[in-house]
């Protein structure tokens, strides 16, 4: 579940829920009292957690080589490079902690994990805030298709992190341990306390029974917690912007882009809400919400409900010669099953030499000129490394490799959205980080 290099690993930050000395909280959408609380009813309800800072933690060694390392002029200003990534999602993430009793560290969680970039995707396929793994979202109801990775939802996977590490505290009965099993693995960290006789983190690290890199886990977390907590001593950015959103259930599939285009909502921050849509288009599934501004919500209800606007494009493919499902999957860059989707009792038969084959557009139209938004997005991709094209591989498929939109990664080749990436060819692409 590893993501950043080595020097942005090490920001690990916390904020005390009540106000600092230069910050005042931000309020994001209230929690839905609809949705059931992630708790085993064999278990005791959580009490409420006091910080896992504690005079005895803060004066281990480790934790103070990292104070000294977090408080350095680099390890500033590169903690706040991430804060202002953070702040457009942290409002979410402190009152799902609050509302589970959990301790208020645990909401700077991804600073280590992705370094708040929502879109982060590590060389073992972690994705998301949260960096989960394709074999760990079983239990939580995450979805992973053609159209979307619901690792990247901030609200599904912040309630998914925030399960996974109180049932990691159900099963260790310490928050330290609960952290060193999100690193290592529950498993790894239950076979050490069975083996070992001892629930004790700090005793653990101190006889080095953990893995090397969750030894230095909570330290950094711990040490990271003391300089942020103390903004105008360090120097750390601790002011956000008020931003309130909500959700909205769908009645038909609709495109980011076209949403904005006709609302004057700025594109990138429809995306920001919802990462999640791999090609900026939802999926044809009635239970997806799309979450928007709420102060737009009137005006965004109104474009929706205007039947006789499309807010997909398609292109409509007569059928010829030699044609097939795959080789038009090939030539539009979409998977199969999605023109199945769009095109009903086509699988499985023949084509028709002259019949109109339904494909929907992604992100094939000229982007609409946007003003300037005030929202953290994700550091352009640097794109100072190459990559040769496998076969069936298409410009949707590498984005979702590396991370990056489709749109970017053509343009950073001198190409377009619909051009055919013929198997072998040479093309710049962005370095993935650990």
């Amino acid at each position: 579940m590893r993501f950043f290099p080595v020097f942005l690993f090490f920001f690990i930050v916390n904020l005390t829920w009540a106000q600092t000395e230069e910050g005042r909280p931000l309020r994001g959408k209230q929690p839905d009292p609809s949705l059931p609380r992630p708790t085993n009813k064999s278990m005791p309800v959580l009490t409420p957690a006091n910080s896992i800072i504690s005079d005895f933690a803060l004066e281990q060694p480790l934790t103070q080589r990292y104070i000294n390392q977090f408080s350095s002029p680099h390890g500033i200003a590169t903690l706040n490079a991430v804060l202002e990534r953070a702040n457009f999602y942290l409002p979410f993430i402190k009152e799902e902690v609050a509302r589970r009793n959990m301790p208020p560290e645990l909401a700077y969680l991804p600073v280590i994990e992705s370094g708040f970039v929502i879109t982060a995707r590590s060389k073992s396929g972690a994705v998301g805030l949260w960096q989960f793994m394709l074999n760990s979202i079983s239990p939580y109801n995450i979805k992973v298709t053609d159209l979307i990775d619901e690792r990247r939802d901030f609200e599904k996977s912040t309630r998914a992190a925030l399960q996974k590490l109180e049932e990691n505290y159900r099963t260790l009965g310490s928050w330290e341990l609960a952290l060193a099993a999100y690193n290592s693995g529950l498993g790894a960290v239950s076979k050490t306390v069975k083996k070992t006789g001892n629930n004790n983190y700090w005793e653990l690290a101190g006889k080095g029974s953990l893995k090397q890199e969750t030894l230095h886990y909570v330290p950094k977390l711990i040490a990271a917690n003391y300089i942020i907590s103390r903004p105008r001593k360090y120097g750390i950015n601790v002011w956000y912007e008020k931003f309130e959103w909500t959700s909205i259930p769908l009645k038909r599939q609709i495109s980011i882009d076209i949403l904005a285009e006709e609302t004057g909502i700025p594109r990138t921050l429809l995306h920001s809400l919802n990462a999640e849509l791999l090609h900026g288009i939802s999926p044809a599934d009635s239970n997806y919400r799309l979450k928007i501004p709420s102060e737009h919500i009137e005006k965004i209800s109104n474009v929706l409900e205007s039947e006789d606007l499309p807010l997909i494009r398609y292109y409509y493919h007569i059928v010829k010669t030699g044609d097939t499902l795959w080789s038009m999957s090939r030539n539009y860059g979409i998977e199969v099953n999605i023109i199945e989707q769009h095109n009903p009792g086509i699988a499985g038969r023949y084509l028709k030499i002259g019949e109109t084959i339904i494909v929907p557009a992604f992100g094939n139209a000229p982007l609409p000129k946007i003003e300037a938004v005030n929202v953290p997005a994700a550091a352009p991709a640097n794109f100072t490394s190459t990559y040769v094209v496998q076969k069936g591989e298409t410009f949707w498929s590498l984005s979702r490799k590396y991370g990056v939109d489709p749109q970017v990664l053509a343009e950073a080749n001198g190409l377009k959205i619909t051009d055919i990436l013929r198997e072998g060819r040479t093309i710049r692409v962005p370095i993935i980080s650990e």
